[in-house]
Formats: structure tokens, sequence, C-alpha cells
């Protein structure tokens, strides 16, 4: 049995074409949240969302980054989300996703080349890229950065295959929410990215990040195959090592 997730108010029609200003960065080496999958009254899958690491890409310093979702909702659910993202420019120089809901996806390696503004599939030759470019995991915690403003629809063009851009980050509204980490003030923004994946418009994925400083994801709400789920942290572990 599907759930239909709440509908958000209606938002100021602005839209910022420029990114938002980037924060002080809240996570770094060592950070990890778990999550548990809540499906109507059950809790049938569990999630996480943490920095392994930094690892050298190429001759550089890369943070090392995994979002996963694992559960059997009558059906299995797998979702994940591996990134490598420069550590200085906070672009993605590698990527990998592994979504039931686009098979499309699956074994499927992306190297991405910021200085050179192109990407390759699985070694295949290089095509044309973006400048500063993202990928759905390192959106995740780009967003983080981000100094978000209610009411306001933020435009990114730096979806690493230009023909998905841009991205749309809507920030609709404050909201406090418990969940069993605990009770948590929340800016709630809903991410678009023009494909099939959780953050496709079809997905109305709503995330809930914390309304401090840390900008933890607190929940994601989402619709997938299934029906919708809501991703509700249990515990979270702060960063080791943080990056000024």
């Amino acid at each position: 049995m599907a759930l239909s997730l709440t509908q958000a108010p209606p938002i100021a029609s602005q839209t910022d074409s420029v990114t938002a200003t980037r924060r002080a960065l809240p996570f770094g080496p060592g950070e990890r949240m778990e999550y548990v999958a809540r499906y109507g009254p059950w809790n049938p899958g569990r999630g996480s969302m943490e920095v392994i690491g930094v690892e050298d890409i190429r001759g550089r310093p890369a943070l090392h980054t995994r979002f996963v979702l694992k559960g059997r909702m009558f059906v299995s659910v797998n979702y994940l989300l591996e990134s490598w993202v420069d550590q200085e420019r906070m672009a993605s120089v590698r990527f990998l996703q592994d979504s039931d809901d686009d098979p499309t996806e699956r074994d499927r390696v992306y190297d991405i080349y910021p200085d050179r503004l192109t990407y390759t599939v699985n070694g295949g030759e290089e095509l044309p890229s973006v400048s500063d470019p993202l990928d759905e995991g390192a959106l995740l915690y780009h967003v983080r950065t981000m100094d978000l403003e209610v009411g306001k629809t933020y435009e990114l063009n730096r979806y690493f295959r230009p023909d998905r851009n841009p991205v749309i980050v809507k920030v609709l509204r404050r909201d406090t929410i418990k969940v069993p980490a605990g009770t948590f003030n929340t800016i709630v923004i809903q991410p678009i990215i023009k494909s099939r994946g959780i953050f496709s418009e079809g997905g109305q994925a709503h995330i809930y990040l914390s309304d401090d400083d840390r900008r933890i994801m607190v929940q994601m709400r989402v619709r997938l195959k299934v029906g919708s789920i809501s991703l509700q942290l249990t515990s979270h572990q702060p960063p080791t090592n943080a990056i000024p």
C-alpha cells in the first residue's frame, strides 16, 4: 500500500540562478549517520550516510562518501550512491550509483575530470561535462554547505551530465520533527534532478536538515516504486577531522 507524501505549502516563485553562499564544511572523515527506513507502521529497512575518509584520486585528495538504503518492502529495495569529491574545490571526481529504480545505472563507474570539463563511463570516451561538477551523492553534502533561505528556489548548473541541468533545490519550510535520535528543528528542502533516481521529480524527495551549523540529514521522505518511505535518523557520529 503506497502512502502519499504530505504536500508542501506553496513557495515563492523567486529563482536564484546563482549558487547560494557556501558555509564552512560541517562534515569530514569519520562522520556517520544511521537511519531506520519506515514504510507505514513497519520498519523494513536501514540506511546510512558517511564520509569514509580521504583517498588519492589521480594525485589529488578526495573525500570518499557513501549513502546506502537497504530493505525489503514486499520487494527488495537497494540504493547506493558512492562519491569521491575533490577536497579543495568540492567537485565530483568519481561516482558510482546502484539503483533498483534505474537498472541502467548498475555496474557503471563515472570518472569525472573537472579541469577538462569531461567525464567517462567505465573508462570509455570522454564526454562533455560542466564546471565544478556534482553527482547525486555529492549533492547530499553540497546542500549542507548552502545558506538556504525559506521560500527560495536555487538553480545549480553543476550536475556532471549537462543534459540533466539545472538541478533544482527548493527550500520549502522550517519544521520541528521527532525521530528516533531525538527532536530537531529542521529546514526542509526538495532537490530535483532530471533522472530516474531518488531525486527525480517523481521521487518527490524531501530532505530535513538540522537547522544549525551541523546541517545533519535528520530525515528523508521519498517515493520509491514500492511506495513512500521515510528514512529517520537513529544516530549521528560527528567527524573525527572537520574540514575548514
